[in-house]
This record gives structure tokens, C-alpha cells and sequence, in this order.
């Protein structure tokens, strides 16, 4: 009897939970938002010397005072910065999956956070300046396409294989969704390494909730193969953490260790080269994940709440 009253309770609970992000999923596609995506990569690419006049006035904030004009002339006519152009122009000849996907991203953004005024887009280049390969601003998002053309793509020659993976437009809106994560997930004061896993971790419970569609993988920009080495081995890692006395150390070196883009983490064990990079944050993540299964909260406030009172009331106990 009373296993059959659990299963009730259990198919009632799920019922519930699949009507509430049914309507949720509802009211974001009622949401309307004035998305404006500009080509800039194309109008330079198609630009005569003539041009440049008109193309500051259009785009002053991509023209720096300090430049004159003759340096623009000159990067018009440089073969390489051709090439690089032809290049972007062959891969996002149609940007429109990606205009749709922003369009979505920025409906969720504007659901969790209705204060927000959705940017102006626009797509550059930027000399495969990866580490800006995302700029978001109050009123600007300037994305560099020539950051996502394939991580096989020869313009990455000599780029070590953990950055240039992440060189594909698949996770071009992960990005994105990263880049606004910097602006309302607040950076943690204390600086514990569990403090720090969370903080993460409150970056990538966000995009579950602003990329729904989208895979673990691309989230966390992992490999699928990654992806399931870190689901497969959640709990010896978190036992390490643990042994080690790690969770509440302030050392430096844990950061490089296990939360910076690196091609493994490093346990200093046989099973670093298995392991993917930033396998804190993945932990992180999932005490998140937990934190917000047991808790009623609103996302905003989450994002506010200390790492100790989250990993207190998250219960978190790893995958087996």
C-alpha cells in the first residue's frame, strides 16, 4: 500500500513539474524582444577605401580616435585580413540559426531578469583574439566569428587542442550565455576553493535555465567523451577533494589545478590524463543542481546566495 501511494506522489510530482516548465517554456515565447544583428565582418569585408567614412559614422565604437584612416585602408587591402574575412563568410554565409538561437537566449535572459535591454549585435573579427572573442557591453554584443569557424580550421594551426576545441559555432550561444553570466553572477569574496567551485557552478546552472535546448556538453564546453568522464567518475573526484582537504583551502594553485581551461585536471594521479579540465566547476555545478531541487528559490536570488549557505542546504551526495 504504501509503495503504491509513493507512486502515486512520484507520477503526481512529475506531472506537475512537466505542466510548470510548460508554461514557463509558454510565456518566453510570448515575449517579444527588438533583436538587431549588424554584419559588420561583411560590410568591411565588401568596403572600398571611400567606405571607411561612412562605415565610422555607422559603427564609431569599432574605430578607435588614435587610428587614422590609412590604417583601416591598409586592412582592407592586407591579403591575410581577405582571407580571414572569405573565410568567416563561408561559414556564417547564413547567420540565421544563430540569430534565431540569440533571439531565444535573450527571451529566457528577459523572463529571469525583466530589467534587462536586450543589446545591439554585432558580428566582427577580431584577429582570432580568443579571449575577446565575446564582448558584452549594456547596449553592445560584439561577437568574433572568426573564433568559431572548426577547430580543425588551419587559421588555429599551433593553438594547443583544449583551446581550439572550443573554436566551433556550436558553442558560440554557450558563450554568449557566459558572457552575461559575468555580469549578474556576483565573483564570490570568499576564496575558498568551494567558494570558487560554486561560483562556477552558479554560471552553469544559469544556462540551464537560459539554454534549456542545449547539451550538458555544450554548456560546460566539454566533448561528449569528457562529458561522460566527468558524470562517470563525480564521485571518486569529489572523495579526492575531500581526502586532500581541499574544499576549504585558499591555495592559489588549486584554481589551475581543477577550475582553469587546462587540456586535464591534475589529481597527480594515472587518471590525469583521462580527465577533462575545469573538473571543479563541474562539481560546482552539480552541488548547484542539487542546492535547487531542495530549495525553492527564484534564479535571481540564487545567484546572490553565499556558497555556504548553498552547499549547507544542497545535500550533496555525488553519483555513483
Amino acid at each position: 500500500m504504501g509503495k503504491r501511494i509513493f507512486m502515486i506522489l512520484l507520477v503526481s510530482s512529475l506531472f506537475w513539474a512537466c505542466n510548470d516548465k510548460e508554461k514557463v517554456s509558454e510565456e518566453i515565447e510570448r515575449i517579444e524582444i527588438d533583436l538587431e544583428i549588424a554584419r559588420f565582418d561583411r560590410e568591411f569585408a565588401k568596403s572600398e577605401p571611400l567606405d571607411i567614412p561612412v562605415l565610422k559614422k555607422a559603427f564609431p565604437y569599432l574605430f578607435p580616435a588614435r587610428y587614422t584612416d590609412s590604417v583601416w585602408v591598409a586592412k582592407l587591402q592586407d591579403t591575410l585580413q581577405i582571407e580571414l574575412l572569405e573565410e568567416v563568410d563561408q561559414v556564417f554565409s547564413d547567420f540565421q540559426t544563430e540569430a534565431n538561437d540569440l533571439e531565444l537566449l535573450f527571451k529566457h535572459i528577459k523572463y529571469y531578469f525583466p530589467q534587462y535591454k536586450v543589446p545591439r549585435v554585432i558580428t566582427v573579427t577580431s584577429d582570432v583574439d580568443y579571449q575577446n572573442r565575446i564582448i558584452m557591453t549594456d547596449s553592445l554584443l560584439l561577437i568574433g566569428l572568426d573564433n568559431y569557424l572548426g577547430p580543425e580550421h588551419r587559421f588555429y594551426e599551433g593553438r594547443q587542442r583544449y583551446i581550439a576545441k572550443g573554436f566551433d559555432k556550436a558553442y558560440l550561444i554557450s558563450d554568449v550565455a557566459n558572457a552575461f553570466a559575468k555580469q549578474v553572477v556576483p565573483r564570490p569574496r570568499d576564496r575558498t576553493f568551494l567558494a570558487q567551485m560554486i561560483y562556477y557552478g552558479k554560471e552553469l546552472y544559469l544556462k540551464d535555465k537560459l539554454m534549456p535546448l542545449a547539451s550538458d556538453a555544450q554548456k560546460i564546453v566539454y566533448s561528449e567523451d569528457e562529458l561522460a568522464w566527468a558524470q562517470a567518475n563525480e564521485e571518486p573526484v569529489w572523495r579526492n577533494f575531500i581526502e586532500q582537504e581541499h574544499l576549504y583551502s585558499t591555495n592559489a594553485k588549486l584554481g589551475p589545478r581543477f577550475l582553469d581551461p587546462a587540456p586535464f585536471s591534475k589529481f597527480g594521479l594515472e587518471l590525469d590524463n583521462e580527465s577533462p579540465g575545469r573538473i571543479g566547476r563541474y562539481v560546482g555545478w552539480q552541488i548547484v543542481r542539487s542546492f535547487m531541487e531542495k530549495n525553492e528559490i527564484e534564479l535571481p536570488q540564487l545567484l546572490n546566495l553565499s556558497a555556504a549557505e548553498i552547499f549547507k542546504k544542497s545535500n550533496y551526495k555525488p553519483k555513483k
